[in-house]
Protein backbone atom coordinates (compact mmCIF):
# COMPACT_ATOMS: atom_id res chain seq x y z
CA UNK A 1 0.00 0.00 0.00
CA UNK A 2 1.37 3.74 -0.85
CA UNK A 3 0.10 6.60 0.17
CA UNK A 4 1.02 10.54 -1.28
CA UNK A 5 -0.21 13.11 0.83
CA UNK A 6 -1.53 16.64 -1.14
CA UNK A 7 -2.14 19.93 1.32
CA UNK A 8 -4.90 22.11 -0.15
CA UNK A 9 -5.38 25.44 1.25
CA UNK A 10 -8.60 23.84 3.72
CA UNK A 11 -8.18 20.30 3.87
CA UNK A 12 -5.32 17.28 2.90
CA UNK A 13 -6.05 14.72 0.52
CA UNK A 14 -4.28 11.24 1.48
CA UNK A 15 -4.46 9.55 -2.00
CA UNK A 16 -4.10 5.60 -0.89
CA UNK A 17 -3.30 2.88 -3.92
CA UNK A 18 -3.22 -0.72 -3.17
CA UNK A 19 -4.74 -3.44 -0.76
CA UNK A 20 -6.10 -1.68 2.07
CA UNK A 21 -5.74 -4.63 4.27
CA UNK A 22 -4.06 -6.10 7.39
CA UNK A 23 -0.76 -5.03 5.23
CA UNK A 24 -1.88 -1.45 4.86
CA UNK A 25 -4.34 -0.54 7.20
CA UNK A 26 -1.20 0.39 10.04
CA UNK A 27 0.45 2.45 6.89
CA UNK A 28 -2.59 4.53 6.88
CA UNK A 29 -3.42 5.01 10.35
CA UNK A 30 0.44 6.19 10.64
CA UNK A 31 -0.14 8.95 7.42
CA UNK A 32 -3.40 10.02 8.88
CA UNK A 33 -1.91 10.20 12.54
CA UNK A 34 1.31 12.18 11.39
CA UNK A 35 -1.16 14.66 8.99
CA UNK A 36 -3.22 15.54 11.82
CA UNK A 37 -0.80 15.85 13.76
CA UNK A 38 0.90 18.53 11.67
CA UNK A 39 -2.08 20.82 12.29
CA UNK A 40 -4.05 19.45 9.25
CA UNK A 41 -7.59 17.99 11.09
CA UNK A 42 -9.52 17.81 7.69
CA UNK A 43 -8.60 15.10 5.70
CA UNK A 44 -9.92 13.41 2.47
CA UNK A 45 -8.96 9.80 1.71
CA UNK A 46 -9.06 9.33 -2.18
CA UNK A 47 -9.40 5.81 -2.85
CA UNK A 48 -9.72 5.65 -6.38
CA UNK A 49 -6.44 3.24 -6.95
CA UNK A 50 -7.15 1.36 -3.61
CA UNK A 51 -8.62 -2.00 -5.25
CA UNK A 52 -9.24 -3.84 -2.50
CA UNK A 53 -10.08 -3.29 0.94
CA UNK A 54 -11.06 -5.62 4.49
CA UNK A 55 -12.00 -5.58 7.76
CA UNK A 56 -8.54 -4.35 8.59
CA UNK A 57 -8.72 -1.55 6.09
CA UNK A 58 -12.24 -0.31 7.78
CA UNK A 59 -10.71 -0.67 11.19
CA UNK A 60 -7.78 1.75 10.04
CA UNK A 61 -10.87 4.07 8.68
CA UNK A 62 -12.62 4.45 11.46
CA UNK A 63 -9.44 4.62 13.76
CA UNK A 64 -8.39 7.46 11.39
CA UNK A 65 -11.88 9.11 11.36
CA UNK A 66 -11.82 9.27 15.39
CA UNK A 67 -8.08 10.69 15.21
CA UNK A 68 -9.62 13.39 13.03
CA UNK A 69 -12.30 14.14 14.75
CA UNK A 70 -10.75 14.07 18.71
CA UNK A 71 -8.20 16.71 17.05
CA UNK A 72 -11.55 19.19 15.85
CA UNK A 73 -11.38 17.74 12.29
CA UNK A 74 -13.00 15.44 10.11
CA UNK A 75 -12.09 12.68 7.99
CA UNK A 76 -13.94 11.72 4.71
CA UNK A 77 -13.47 9.44 2.14
CA UNK A 78 -13.85 10.01 -1.55
CA UNK A 79 -13.48 8.29 -5.11
CA UNK A 80 -14.15 4.35 -4.21
CA UNK A 81 -14.98 1.46 -6.12
CA UNK A 82 -17.53 -1.58 -5.60
CA UNK A 83 -15.43 -3.81 -3.99
CA UNK A 84 -15.10 -0.76 -1.33
CA UNK A 85 -18.61 -0.14 -1.26
CA UNK A 86 -19.69 -3.02 -0.51
CA UNK A 87 -18.10 -3.36 2.47
CA UNK A 88 -18.94 -0.40 3.49
CA UNK A 89 -22.76 -1.57 3.00
CA UNK A 90 -22.62 -4.57 4.33
CA UNK A 91 -21.27 -3.39 7.89
CA UNK A 92 -23.46 -0.01 7.86
CA UNK A 93 -20.57 1.87 7.97
CA UNK A 94 -21.57 3.87 4.57
CA UNK A 95 -23.85 5.68 7.06
CA UNK A 96 -20.91 6.93 9.20
CA UNK A 97 -18.50 7.24 6.37
CA UNK A 98 -20.38 9.03 3.34
CA UNK A 99 -18.49 7.95 0.04
CA UNK A 100 -18.13 11.41 -1.92
CA UNK A 101 -17.60 11.41 -5.83
CA UNK A 102 -14.25 13.17 -5.86
CA UNK A 103 -11.93 14.58 -2.84
CA UNK A 104 -12.66 17.96 -4.18
CA UNK A 105 -16.92 17.23 -3.47
CA UNK A 106 -15.52 15.70 0.35
CA UNK A 107 -14.89 19.47 1.35
CA UNK A 108 -16.58 21.82 -0.88
CA UNK A 109 -15.93 24.85 0.91
CA UNK A 110 -12.44 24.49 0.97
Amino acid sequence: MEFTVEHQPNHTVIIGSGRLNMGGAPQLRQVVSETVASGHHRVVVDMGAVDFMDSSGLGALVGSLKTARLAGGDLRIANINPQVQMVLELTGMNRVMTPYATAEEAFPDA
